[in-house]
């Protein structure tokens, strides 16, 4: 399908997101992304300069998305365990939709070299993540916010592959359990 409204740039973005995470970084050409995108060549490298700064676009905005579907949910207020849980029941929708074919990042990450714009989009993410995991656990007065975080980030990464390598959705509810147990052994 061609994209034919917004502009170049959004075009180019809305198709690599779409072919990216359907296929794999790696697996599809910019030549695909500019025919569905229905731009020139030259506005590509026009809008990105390269293919590896497009994908650094494609995963910027894939973290943009899932910050703002979990900044939503914390918005909601609550507990800082009740804001935790909600972290996973955000997964949680993403694991039950159509096309869901786990983390980009996950994806990306298994073909790019080290030290390239896919490595950096990646640890940029992660820090983002298992910084507000830390922060909620802090906020609810875990003894070692950092270890619980890095547990509760743990548990995250595993939810996502368990429900894309098994094709299971309900491996979120397994999940938030865990979730539950570990919260309770930390006392938040």
């Amino acid at each position: 399908m061609v994209t034919t409204k917004g502009s170049a740039r959004d075009r180019l973005l809305d198709a690599a997101d779409e072919l990216f995470y359907a296929e794999g970084v790696h697996a599809v050409g910019i030549d695909r992304v500019i025919e569905r995108a229905g731009v020139a060549k030259a506005s590509l490298y026009n809008a990105f300069g390269s293919k590896d700064a497009l994908v650094g676009e494609y995963l910027a905005r894939r973290q943009d998305g899932i910050r703002a579907r979990i900044e939503t949910a914390l918005a909601r207020g609550g507990s800082p365990r009740e804001r935790l849980l909600r972290v996973f029941d955000t997964q949680a929708e993403v694991f039950s939709r159509p096309g869901y074919r786990g983390c980009a990042f996950m994806a990306a990450s298994a073909e790019a070299e080290p030290g390239g714009t896919v490595e950096r989009r990646s640890d940029e993410y992660r820090a983002w993540l298992r910084g507000l995991l830390t922060e909620l656990a802090r906020e609810g007065g875990a003894p070692d916010p950092e270890s619980l975080g890095h547990q509760l980030h743990v548990l995250y990464d595993g939810a996502a592959v368990g429900a894309r390598m098994d094709r299971d959705p309900g491996v979120a509810s397994a999940a938030r359990r865990t979730v539950e147990v570990l919260l309770d052994a930390a006392g938040v």
